[in-house]
Protein backbone atom coordinates (compact mmCIF):
# COMPACT_ATOMS: atom_id res chain seq x y z
CA UNK A 1 0.00 0.00 0.00
CA UNK A 2 1.16 3.35 -1.02
CA UNK A 3 0.69 6.81 0.43
CA UNK A 4 0.64 9.69 -0.65
CA UNK A 5 1.04 13.13 1.11
CA UNK A 6 -2.15 14.96 1.83
CA UNK A 7 -1.68 18.91 1.48
CA UNK A 8 -2.74 20.20 4.20
CA UNK A 9 -2.19 22.63 6.99
CA UNK A 10 0.72 22.39 9.47
CA UNK A 11 0.12 20.53 12.38
CA UNK A 12 0.74 23.43 14.61
CA UNK A 13 -1.85 25.48 13.02
CA UNK A 14 -4.44 22.61 13.05
CA UNK A 15 -3.35 22.66 16.89
CA UNK A 16 -4.32 26.15 17.12
CA UNK A 17 -7.79 25.79 15.38
CA UNK A 18 -8.28 23.15 17.87
CA UNK A 19 -7.81 25.46 20.95
CA UNK A 20 -10.04 28.28 19.24
CA UNK A 21 -12.74 25.65 19.11
CA UNK A 22 -12.28 24.66 22.54
CA UNK A 23 -12.65 28.16 23.70
CA UNK A 24 -15.82 28.59 21.33
CA UNK A 25 -17.00 25.73 22.97
CA UNK A 26 -16.55 25.68 26.19
CA UNK A 27 -19.45 28.23 28.20
CA UNK A 28 -17.86 31.12 30.23
CA UNK A 29 -19.14 30.60 33.58
CA UNK A 30 -21.71 33.29 34.95
CA UNK A 31 -22.32 34.65 38.37
CA UNK A 32 -25.56 35.20 39.52
CA UNK A 33 -28.30 35.34 43.20
CA UNK A 34 -29.39 32.44 44.37
CA UNK A 35 -33.54 32.42 45.85
CA UNK A 36 -31.98 32.52 49.12
CA UNK A 37 -30.02 35.66 48.46
CA UNK A 38 -32.94 37.34 46.60
CA UNK A 39 -35.41 36.74 49.46
CA UNK A 40 -33.33 38.25 51.63
CA UNK A 41 -32.65 41.07 49.59
CA UNK A 42 -36.35 41.71 49.18
CA UNK A 43 -36.96 41.46 53.01
CA UNK A 44 -34.39 43.90 53.39
CA UNK A 45 -35.94 46.41 50.79
CA UNK A 46 -39.30 45.66 52.47
CA UNK A 47 -37.78 47.13 55.79
CA UNK A 48 -36.10 50.14 54.52
CA UNK A 49 -39.55 51.20 52.80
CA UNK A 50 -41.48 50.16 56.48
CA UNK A 51 -38.77 52.84 57.85
CA UNK A 52 -38.92 55.35 55.66
CA UNK A 53 -42.60 55.80 54.24
CA UNK A 54 -43.75 56.87 57.73
CA UNK A 55 -40.63 59.27 57.77
CA UNK A 56 -41.88 60.68 54.66
CA UNK A 57 -45.15 60.71 55.37
CA UNK A 58 -44.51 62.62 58.23
CA UNK A 59 -42.23 65.16 57.07
CA UNK A 60 -45.63 65.73 54.37
CA UNK A 61 -47.93 66.58 57.21
CA UNK A 62 -45.73 68.55 58.84
CA UNK A 63 -45.28 70.75 55.49
CA UNK A 64 -49.00 70.78 55.07
CA UNK A 65 -49.53 71.45 58.72
CA UNK A 66 -47.49 74.23 58.08
CA UNK A 67 -49.28 75.87 54.77
CA UNK A 68 -52.72 75.40 57.29
CA UNK A 69 -51.11 77.79 60.13
CA UNK A 70 -49.81 80.05 57.24
CA UNK A 71 -53.31 80.44 55.79
CA UNK A 72 -54.48 80.93 59.27
CA UNK A 73 -52.01 83.90 59.79
CA UNK A 74 -53.21 85.74 56.34
CA UNK A 75 -56.91 85.58 57.80
CA UNK A 76 -55.90 87.09 60.92
CA UNK A 77 -53.73 89.95 59.45
CA UNK A 78 -56.51 90.59 57.35
CA UNK A 79 -59.17 90.57 61.09
CA UNK A 80 -56.76 92.96 62.00
CA UNK A 81 -56.34 95.42 58.72
CA UNK A 82 -60.45 95.23 59.16
CA UNK A 83 -60.50 95.97 62.73
CA UNK A 84 -57.53 99.22 61.99
CA UNK A 85 -60.12 100.21 59.81
CA UNK A 86 -63.35 100.05 61.26
CA UNK A 87 -62.01 100.04 65.05
CA UNK A 88 -64.01 96.69 65.23
CA UNK A 89 -63.68 92.79 64.03
CA UNK A 90 -65.58 91.56 61.21
CA UNK A 91 -68.96 90.06 62.68
CA UNK A 92 -69.38 86.50 62.24
CA UNK A 93 -72.34 87.07 59.64
CA UNK A 94 -74.62 90.02 59.17
CA UNK A 95 -78.10 89.86 59.24
CA UNK A 96 -80.94 92.27 59.35
CA UNK A 97 -82.69 90.31 62.16
CA UNK A 98 -86.00 92.83 61.58
CA UNK A 99 -87.37 91.75 57.97
CA UNK A 100 -90.31 91.06 57.55
CA UNK A 101 -88.52 87.89 55.41
CA UNK A 102 -86.39 86.40 57.97
CA UNK A 103 -86.47 82.75 58.95
CA UNK A 104 -88.63 81.84 61.74
CA UNK A 105 -86.79 79.68 63.57
CA UNK A 106 -83.56 81.55 63.98
CA UNK A 107 -84.57 84.84 62.91
CA UNK A 108 -81.67 85.08 60.10
CA UNK A 109 -82.51 87.44 56.87
CA UNK A 110 -79.96 89.03 54.23
CA UNK A 111 -77.73 89.81 53.95
CA UNK A 112 -76.38 86.94 55.31
CA UNK A 113 -72.53 88.14 55.05
CA UNK A 114 -70.00 86.26 56.26
CA UNK A 115 -66.72 87.33 58.03
CA UNK A 116 -64.54 85.58 55.05
CA UNK A 117 -65.86 88.09 52.60
CA UNK A 118 -65.84 90.80 55.02
CA UNK A 119 -61.88 90.78 55.22
CA UNK A 120 -61.35 90.53 51.77
CA UNK A 121 -60.53 93.20 50.57
CA UNK A 122 -57.88 92.68 53.06
CA UNK A 123 -56.35 89.96 51.75
CA UNK A 124 -55.45 90.96 48.86
CA UNK A 125 -58.52 89.97 46.98
CA UNK A 126 -60.22 93.63 46.77
CA UNK A 127 -62.08 92.88 43.70
CA UNK A 128 -64.58 90.02 45.67
CA UNK A 129 -65.51 93.03 47.77
CA UNK A 130 -66.05 95.09 44.50
CA UNK A 131 -68.06 93.25 42.75
CA UNK A 132 -69.96 92.08 45.96
CA UNK A 133 -73.67 93.75 45.43
CA UNK A 134 -75.27 94.01 48.80
CA UNK A 135 -72.50 94.95 50.83
CA UNK A 136 -74.32 98.38 52.03
CA UNK A 137 -77.53 97.17 50.84
CA UNK A 138 -79.14 95.00 53.55
CA UNK A 139 -81.62 94.03 50.57
CA UNK A 140 -79.27 92.12 48.60
CA UNK A 141 -76.83 89.49 49.60
CA UNK A 142 -75.68 86.20 49.62
CA UNK A 143 -78.72 84.94 47.57
CA UNK A 144 -78.49 87.71 44.94
CA UNK A 145 -78.15 86.57 41.67
CA UNK A 146 -75.42 88.98 40.65
CA UNK A 147 -73.40 87.43 43.60
CA UNK A 148 -74.06 83.65 42.60
CA UNK A 149 -70.73 83.37 40.55
CA UNK A 150 -68.45 85.35 43.12
CA UNK A 151 -69.83 83.16 46.40
CA UNK A 152 -69.12 79.91 44.91
CA UNK A 153 -65.32 80.14 44.19
CA UNK A 154 -62.84 78.51 45.95
CA UNK A 155 -59.57 80.30 47.30
CA UNK A 156 -56.85 78.46 48.64
CA UNK A 157 -56.30 80.75 51.94
CA UNK A 158 -59.53 78.93 52.73
CA UNK A 159 -58.70 75.50 52.46
CA UNK A 160 -56.11 73.20 54.33
CA UNK A 161 -54.66 71.28 52.13
CA UNK A 162 -54.56 67.96 55.13
CA UNK A 163 -58.24 68.34 54.47
CA UNK A 164 -59.23 64.86 53.12
CA UNK A 165 -63.01 66.07 52.20
CA UNK A 166 -64.02 68.26 49.26
CA UNK A 167 -63.09 71.20 47.84
CA UNK A 168 -65.84 71.69 45.02
CA UNK A 169 -68.90 74.20 45.55
CA UNK A 170 -71.95 72.95 47.38
CA UNK A 171 -76.11 73.40 46.79
CA UNK A 172 -77.16 75.06 50.22
CA UNK A 173 -80.04 72.87 51.73
CA UNK A 174 -82.34 73.90 54.48
CA UNK A 175 -82.05 71.72 58.34
CA UNK A 176 -84.19 68.50 56.32
CA UNK A 177 -81.94 68.05 53.44
CA UNK A 178 -84.07 69.73 50.85
CA UNK A 179 -82.02 71.88 48.43
CA UNK A 180 -83.45 76.07 48.56
CA UNK A 181 -85.53 76.89 46.52
CA UNK A 182 -82.90 79.89 45.62
CA UNK A 183 -80.45 76.53 44.60
CA UNK A 184 -77.92 79.22 45.87
CA UNK A 185 -74.14 77.51 45.78
CA UNK A 186 -70.89 78.36 48.44
CA UNK A 187 -67.39 77.81 47.91
CA UNK A 188 -65.94 75.88 50.66
CA UNK A 189 -63.72 77.03 53.87
CA UNK A 190 -62.17 74.37 56.39
CA UNK A 191 -61.89 77.78 58.59
CA UNK A 192 -64.85 78.51 60.91
CA UNK A 193 -64.72 81.70 63.56
CA UNK A 194 -64.82 80.97 67.50
CA UNK A 195 -68.80 81.92 68.70
CA UNK A 196 -67.63 81.15 72.70
CA UNK A 197 -69.24 78.70 74.44
CA UNK A 198 -73.06 78.74 74.07
CA UNK A 199 -74.76 77.48 70.44
CA UNK A 200 -77.47 80.78 70.12
CA UNK A 201 -78.70 79.65 66.85
CA UNK A 202 -79.82 76.58 68.47
CA UNK A 203 -82.13 78.37 71.28
CA UNK A 204 -85.46 78.67 71.28
CA UNK A 205 -87.32 80.74 70.89
CA UNK A 206 -85.04 82.40 69.25
CA UNK A 207 -83.50 85.78 70.43
CA UNK A 208 -83.21 88.99 67.69
CA UNK A 209 -79.92 89.82 69.59
CA UNK A 210 -77.14 87.17 70.26
CA UNK A 211 -75.07 89.95 72.66
CA UNK A 212 -75.86 88.36 75.93
CA UNK A 213 -75.75 84.64 74.90
CA UNK A 214 -72.64 85.00 73.01
CA UNK A 215 -69.32 85.44 74.70
CA UNK A 216 -66.54 84.57 72.15
CA UNK A 217 -65.45 86.74 69.57
CA UNK A 218 -68.13 86.34 66.62
CA UNK A 219 -71.73 85.91 66.01
CA UNK A 220 -74.35 87.44 64.48
CA UNK A 221 -73.81 91.23 64.24
CA UNK A 222 -70.99 91.00 66.33
CA UNK A 223 -69.02 93.92 66.88
CA UNK A 224 -65.82 92.49 69.09
CA UNK A 225 -63.79 95.36 69.55
CA UNK A 226 -59.65 94.99 70.88
CA UNK A 227 -60.52 95.84 74.65
CA UNK A 228 -63.91 93.75 74.49
CA UNK A 229 -61.00 90.96 74.60
CA UNK A 230 -59.96 91.21 78.58
CA UNK A 231 -58.67 87.97 78.91
CA UNK A 232 -56.14 88.62 76.44
CA UNK A 233 -56.12 88.31 72.71
CA UNK A 234 -52.29 85.59 72.80
CA UNK A 235 -54.99 83.80 75.09
CA UNK A 236 -58.11 83.88 73.11
CA UNK A 237 -58.78 81.57 70.01
CA UNK A 238 -60.23 83.60 67.04
CA UNK A 239 -60.52 81.19 63.84
CA UNK A 240 -59.69 77.65 64.04
CA UNK A 241 -60.44 74.19 61.37
CA UNK A 242 -63.36 72.44 60.36
CA UNK A 243 -62.96 70.03 57.74
CA UNK A 244 -64.93 69.51 54.82
CA UNK A 245 -64.99 65.85 55.27
CA UNK A 246 -66.94 65.90 57.74
CA UNK A 247 -69.46 68.54 57.43
CA UNK A 248 -70.22 72.04 54.67
CA UNK A 249 -69.05 75.17 55.92
CA UNK A 250 -68.55 78.23 53.76
CA UNK A 251 -65.89 81.24 52.90
CA UNK A 252 -68.51 83.93 51.64
CA UNK A 253 -71.37 84.08 54.95
CA UNK A 254 -74.90 82.21 55.36
CA UNK A 255 -78.14 81.57 53.60
CA UNK A 256 -81.51 82.11 55.85
CA UNK A 257 -82.84 78.97 56.12
CA UNK A 258 -79.71 77.25 55.44
CA UNK A 259 -78.24 74.26 57.21
CA UNK A 260 -74.50 72.83 57.45
CA UNK A 261 -75.00 69.27 56.60
CA UNK A 262 -72.52 66.69 58.06
CA UNK A 263 -70.65 64.34 55.27
CA UNK A 264 -72.07 60.33 55.41
CA UNK A 265 -68.52 59.86 57.45
CA UNK A 266 -69.67 62.02 60.14
CA UNK A 267 -72.99 60.64 60.70
CA UNK A 268 -71.38 57.45 60.96
CA UNK A 269 -69.03 58.17 63.61
CA UNK A 270 -70.58 60.07 65.56
CA UNK A 271 -74.43 60.16 64.42
CA UNK A 272 -74.26 64.04 64.73
CA UNK A 273 -77.27 65.69 62.35
CA UNK A 274 -77.52 69.23 60.20
CA UNK A 275 -77.72 72.00 62.26
CA UNK A 276 -79.14 75.89 61.12
CA UNK A 277 -77.33 78.44 58.73
CA UNK A 278 -75.02 79.98 61.31
CA UNK A 279 -72.92 76.93 61.43
CA UNK A 280 -72.23 77.22 58.24
CA UNK A 281 -69.23 79.91 59.36
CA UNK A 282 -69.38 79.99 63.23
CA UNK A 283 -68.65 77.20 65.64
CA UNK A 284 -68.72 77.03 69.69
CA UNK A 285 -66.88 74.75 72.09
CA UNK A 286 -69.18 74.31 74.89
CA UNK A 287 -70.31 74.28 77.78
CA UNK A 288 -73.83 74.56 75.89
CA UNK A 289 -77.07 75.03 78.23
CA UNK A 290 -79.29 73.25 76.14
CA UNK A 291 -76.22 70.10 75.73
CA UNK A 292 -76.20 70.71 79.65
CA UNK A 293 -79.92 70.41 79.90
CA UNK A 294 -80.27 67.04 77.35
CA UNK A 295 -76.62 65.37 79.25
CA UNK A 296 -76.85 66.27 82.56
CA UNK A 297 -73.61 67.75 82.74
CA UNK A 298 -71.46 70.33 81.23
CA UNK A 299 -70.49 69.23 77.97
CA UNK A 300 -66.65 71.18 76.21
CA UNK A 301 -66.02 69.89 72.67
CA UNK A 302 -61.83 70.27 72.50
CA UNK A 303 -60.67 70.27 68.28
CA UNK A 304 -61.40 66.85 67.04
CA UNK A 305 -63.33 65.22 70.08
CA UNK A 306 -65.24 62.63 69.21
CA UNK A 307 -68.24 63.78 70.92
CA UNK A 308 -68.11 67.32 68.15
CA UNK A 309 -70.95 68.07 66.17
CA UNK A 310 -70.80 70.07 62.99
CA UNK A 311 -71.11 73.25 64.99
CA UNK A 312 -67.44 72.44 66.74
CA UNK A 313 -63.25 72.64 65.23
CA UNK A 314 -62.44 69.18 63.48
CA UNK A 315 -59.34 69.12 61.49
CA UNK A 316 -57.61 66.06 59.35
CA UNK A 317 -54.48 66.34 60.74
CA UNK A 318 -53.64 63.84 63.24
CA UNK A 319 -53.81 65.05 67.01
CA UNK A 320 -55.20 68.17 66.88
CA UNK A 321 -56.12 71.46 64.73
CA UNK A 322 -54.56 74.43 63.98
CA UNK A 323 -56.03 77.43 65.95
CA UNK A 324 -55.37 80.99 65.30
CA UNK A 325 -55.17 84.07 68.41
CA UNK A 326 -56.67 87.24 69.04
CA UNK A 327 -53.17 88.40 68.51
CA UNK A 328 -52.64 86.96 65.33
CA UNK A 329 -50.58 83.79 66.65
CA UNK A 330 -51.28 80.17 65.03
CA UNK A 331 -50.75 77.32 66.90
CA UNK A 332 -51.76 73.82 67.21
CA UNK A 333 -53.80 72.58 69.93
CA UNK A 334 -54.13 68.68 70.91
CA UNK A 335 -57.28 67.09 70.94
CA UNK A 336 -56.37 65.62 73.93
CA UNK A 337 -55.84 69.17 75.29
CA UNK A 338 -57.04 69.89 78.81
CA UNK A 339 -61.15 70.61 78.64
CA UNK A 340 -60.84 73.14 81.03
CA UNK A 341 -58.48 75.23 79.31
CA UNK A 342 -60.03 75.05 75.82
CA UNK A 343 -63.19 76.18 77.89
CA UNK A 344 -61.30 79.23 79.02
CA UNK A 345 -59.50 80.95 75.62
CA UNK A 346 -62.99 80.01 73.77
CA UNK A 347 -64.49 83.23 75.28
CA UNK A 348 -63.26 86.29 75.43
CA UNK A 349 -64.41 87.77 79.23
CA UNK A 350 -64.33 85.41 81.09
CA UNK A 351 -62.20 86.64 83.94
CA UNK A 352 -59.86 83.21 83.48
CA UNK A 353 -56.20 83.42 84.20
CA UNK A 354 -54.27 80.86 81.63
CA UNK A 355 -50.61 80.58 80.82
CA UNK A 356 -49.61 79.48 77.55
CA UNK A 357 -48.50 76.30 78.63
CA UNK A 358 -51.43 75.51 80.10
CA UNK A 359 -53.04 74.70 76.75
Amino acid sequence: MSFYPVKNKPLTSRLVVLRDCDRLVIPAKHSGFTLIELLVVIAIIGVLVGILLPAVQQARESARRMQCGSNLRQLMLAMHSYESARRQFPAGYLSDTSRNDRNSETFDAAPGTGWGLQIAPYLEEAAIADNFAGVSDPSLGILHAANRSLVSQEFQFFLCPTSAGDREPFVVKDINGNPLAAGIELGRSHYVANAGHEEPWGMFPASSSWDAIANGPFYRNSATRQRSVTDGMSTTVFLGEHTSSLSEKAWAGIVPGGASHPTPRFVSRIGTAADYAATLVLVHSGPAAAETALYGYEVIHPPNSPASHVCQMYSDHPGGANVANGDGSVRFVSEFVNQDAWRYVSSIAGGEVITSGAW
